[in-house]
């Protein structure tokens, strides 16, 4: 997704465009005024599912367009306030936005706030393009933690590049104390751990 395709998937359905053009000029020319927009474009935009945007609603499309017409040097600031500020639909529209923002491993301290949480949306939406400035070890991490709490895992981003040996003993050990529980894992996360365990060489690629 780009800013230019969000924006565009926005105007065809937002039911006030005078209302987003004139938000989007105001944030340029005052990054101050973010604040208000942000707050009010649940109630300005809707919230419902942009039919050109697979995965976005309208309120996260208004929000991320809001970062990502701030000045430059402004961003990075802007975007930990709002973030840290907002309700879980807010910061899960700041999560959604990181992509399209020049903030880039700047971003890493939310996604770590972001996969702390019991919230599924937070958690699935840490784990989407920004989640490659994650270490190793964090992304393993949230990744089981996905797992754990049925977030399915079509929405890890690069998974099955960014999956590895470290991640299949982690599955498997959790493989067995469900198995041990009489349960078992989710069914993509069983598919996961075949697809690492049964690579020509029989074992998943290396860390």
């Amino acid at each position: 997704m780009t800013v230019e395709r969000l924006r565009a998937a926005l105007e065809a359905a937002v039911p006030d465009r005078d209302w987003l053009d004139g938000a989007l000029r105001a944030v340029a020319a005052e990054p101050a005024a973010i604040g208000r927009y942000f707050a009010a474009a649940g109630r300005r935009c809707g919230r419902a599912p942009l039919p050109d945007a697979a995965g976005w609603t309208a309120d996260e499309a208004a929000r991320a367009l809001l970062l990502a017409a701030l000045p430059a040097a402004a961003v990075t600031g802007w975007t930990e306030t709002l973030y840290r500020q907002g309700d879980a639909t807010e910061k899960r529209a700041v999560l959604r936005a990181l992509p399209l923002l020049p903030v880039g491993a700047e971003a890493v301290p939310l996604l770590h706030d972001a996969i702390r949480t019991n919230d599924t949306r937070l958690v699935a939406a840490a784990l989407g393009p920004a989640a490659r400035h994650l270490d190793p070890a964090t992304w393993r991490q949230a990744v089981l933690k996905c797992v754990f709490m049925g977030v399915p895992l079509d929405v890890v981003d690069d998974l099955d590049e960014r999956a590895d040996t470290e991640l299949a003993i982690m599955l498997a050990g959790l493989n067995e104390e469900r198995r041990a529980a009489g349960r078992a894992l989710p069914a993509d996360a069983t598919a996961l751990l075949q697809r690492l365990t049964s690579a020509p060489t029989g074992t998943a690629k290396e860390a």
